[in-house]
């Protein structure tokens, strides 16, 4: 299958809420158990790249949209300020087409340019496939929380998964440039 990536927009939103109510609705990626609707998702959306987090789309030759990827904030506190929290979300159609592994290089590729240094995986479900996604892009397993959710009438464990980017932890980050700036005030 034939693909490129690019920025999502606003324009995406229809696409990207059908994919994520998919996800909610039939997997065990999302804990929500509700698909939240379109105007919900704009928000969320518009809070990601008001941000400067990365936000991207996957769409084949006939501009049929087949994914999306974006980075946001793995917790609120200014010190979490240099890690992200990666998300990948396909069409059904498109699993398993190299699709999710090219979304995950362009995310880390971002994610690194703009001077994160670690990038966390949230893992619903323990998904064997997103968990072979992450080892493949050279993530490593730090934990496995059991029980985390119940949905679909089962319990959910949750795997947590980090890469290090760019220089990681071998050396001071910069606090006046982005990501330093975040959540400053």
């Amino acid at each position: 299958m034939s693909f490129l990536l690019r920025d999502a927009s606003e324009a995406d939103i229809s696409a990207i809420t059908g994919i994520y109510r998919d996800s909610v609705l039939n997997g065990v990626a999302s804990y929500e158990i509700t698909p939240p609707p379109e105007a919900e998702m704009a928000q969320r959306f518009t809070a990601i790249v008001g941000q400067q987090y990365p936000y991207i789309a996957a769409i084949d030759d006939d501009g049929s949209f087949l994914g999306y990827a974006y980075a946001s904030a793995f917790r609120t506190r200014p010190a979490y300020r240099w890690m992200v929290e990666d998300s990948i979300y396909l069409a059904p159609e498109a699993r398993g087409q190299g699709i999710g592994k090219a979304l995950m290089s362009e995310l880390i590729d971002r994610c690194t340019a703009l001077g994160f240094r670690q990038m966390v995986a949230v893992i619903g479900g323990a998904s064997p496939a997103s968990i072979a996604l992450h080892l493949k892009a050279g993530f490593v397993e730090v934990g496995l929380m059991q029980g985390t959710g119940y949905k679909h009438g089962r319990w959910l464990d949750t795997m947590l998964m980090q890469r290090s980017l760019g220089a990681g932890t071998t050396t001071d980050p910069d606090p006046s440039t982005y990501p330093g700036t975040l959540f400053a005030g």
